[in-house]
């Protein structure tokens, strides 16, 4: 018989750990006076207790370590347990949203989508404000976890070429998972803490810089604000640029960073290089287009153009303009560069550069295949062969991705919603990147105005979205149930 007991356990832990973290929204809301810090007490006292009881009741079923079928139902569930108690300030807090509406936000912060369903925020209790924040802040190092952990073991997607034990470390030998995620997490909150600091010398105030450092290196994308950057001038546009590129590298490299490997990982990984000389391309190709249409050779245009590109093809969500003003080529490029993603390992989501590496790989091979028959090619990543069940795997993503993105997109349009609305909607909520496209969800609006079954069709794919898609379908088949 399964046994859910250790699941139980794992999520209960968890539950109650964000309901710890309640009391940081608690104590803003103190702070500033708004007589708002009862409701995130309430919360606080739910969420711990519920965990707690949870934890509890399941920890006579401990064992050593996880089955693979525990692990992929455990890596699903947390995504759903976190979101359900997550919105429990926005139901009984100031924004007073519905529990569709509330879950919708709370599994936007979570999975660091970014898209929001409040028309206010200014009008947001401190509170609040810093509980999106930190939801953001939290499902950005938690996702570092699970694809540096999880996914490897579970052959997601080809993340299985990232397992911490077949690591290339350039010549270094990487510590075992729990050590890297513990490195890793005083990376992210050291990088967390020069984003906010960078904020204030270049004018946000302490509030702003803190909130809004959690979202950028969370690569999430929530603002304190309804135009997004759009009221910063030029320093926080370029910090910000900075430090979503920063967090859309890989963490592990940081790792051999500080361990004494110096630069070289971090110069000659191929992901990396190929991240740069992608972002490099779109965003003059993107500024060229701006000087055209808009500005004509000025510091505002490039501006405009590194933002939003790095923002969109980091998954970060923030904007800085309503580029769907900018013409059509500008809005259709838009949508191909939040297909492209950051790196592996990264907070960045999407499809992610190693994939798209692996798939010309593979089809260079095969080309090389059809001209020479008897010829032998190995695809190769990084001077390591690839081995045939990775690149399955990431064949079954590419394929998985573009299907879910049709079906959902489909399901969308039978809720009433245009065309531009419901692909460009299943394709930012799959890949988490925030806004989509169009005058209601495009950069200038958000998802208020959506049904609600709408709604509920993207919280659950921004869920299958974050776990990269295989992981939440092989939950949901019925050879997973029955073995």
């Amino acid at each position: 018989m399964f046994d859910t007991r250790p699941v139980g356990y794992v999520i209960g832990l968890l539950v109650a750990a964000l309901g710890v973290t309640m009391f940081a929204p608690m104590l803003a809301d103190i702070s500033a006076g708004n007589g708002h810090w009862p409701v995130f007490l309430e919360s606080a006292i739910i969420t711990i207790l519920v965990g707690g009881l949870v934890a509890l009741a399941s920890q006579n079923g401990l064992s050593e370590g996880l089955t693979i079928r525990q692990t992929f139902l455990l890596t699903t569930l947390v995504w759903l347990a976190l979101p359900l108690f997550g919105s429990l300030p926005f139901i009984l807090g100031q924004a007073e949203l519905s529990f569709t509406d509330a879950f919708f936000e709370a599994m936007s912060g979570l999975t660091t989508t970014g898209g929001t369903v409040i028309t206010d925020i200014e009008g947001l209790p401190a509170g609040l404000k810093l509980w999106r924040a930190i939801m953001q802040w939290l499902g950005g190092i938690g996702i570092i976890v699970v694809a540096m952990v999880f996914l490897p073991e579970l052959k997601v997607g080809g993340m299985q070429i990232f397992r911490s034990e077949a690591f290339d470390t350039m010549g270094k030998i990487l510590p075992r998972a729990a050590e890297i995620s513990s490195r890793i997490s005083v990376i992210y909150v050291a990088i967390t803490l020069a984003c906010a600091v960078c904020y204030s010398v270049v004018g946000m105030n302490a509030f702003d810089a803190i909130t809004h450092a959690m979202t950028t290196v969370a690569t999430g994308g929530m603002a304190n604000y309804d135009n997004s950057f759009g009221g910063f001038g030029a320093g926080p546009h370029y910090v910000a640029s900075a430090f979503m590129i920063l967090a859309a590298l890989p963490f592990v490299r940081y790792v051999q960073l500080i361990s004494g490997g110096g630069m070289k990982p971090l110069v000659f990984d191929s992901q990396i290089r190929t991240f740069f000389i992608v972002a490099f391309s779109l965003v003059i190709v993107m500024t060229l287009w701006v000087w055209r249409t808009f500005h004509g050779f000025s510091e505002i245009g490039f501006r405009e153009a590194l933002f939003n590109v790095v923002s969109i093809m980091t998954g970060t969500g923030f904007s800085s303009a309503d580029y769907m003003q900018w013409g059509p080529f500008a809005v259709t490029m838009f949508f191909f560069i939040g297909l492209i993603g950051g790196c592996a390992g990264s907070t960045a989501c999407s499809v992610k550069v190693f994939r798209y590496q692996l798939l010309f790989t593979s089809i260079k091979a095969q080309i090389r295949r059809i001209h020479s028959p008897h010829g032998v090619f190995t695809p190769r990543y990084d001077g390591r062969a690839v081995s045939e069940d990775v690149l399955n795997s990431v064949m079954a993503f590419f394929v998985a991705f573009m299907v879910a993105i049709g079906v959902v997109g489909v399901a969308l349009a039978l809720t009433g919603l245009d065309f531009i609305t419901s692909i460009s909607g299943a394709a930012t909520a799959l890949a988490n990147v925030g806004p989509g496209l169009g005058n209601e969800i495009g950069p200038a609006g958000n998802f208020a105005g959506l049904n609600d079954t709408a709604k509920w069709i993207l919280s659950f794919a921004m869920l299958v979205g974050r776990l990269e898609i295989m992981a939440v379908f092989t939950v949901l088949s019925w050879h997973f149930w029955r073995s």
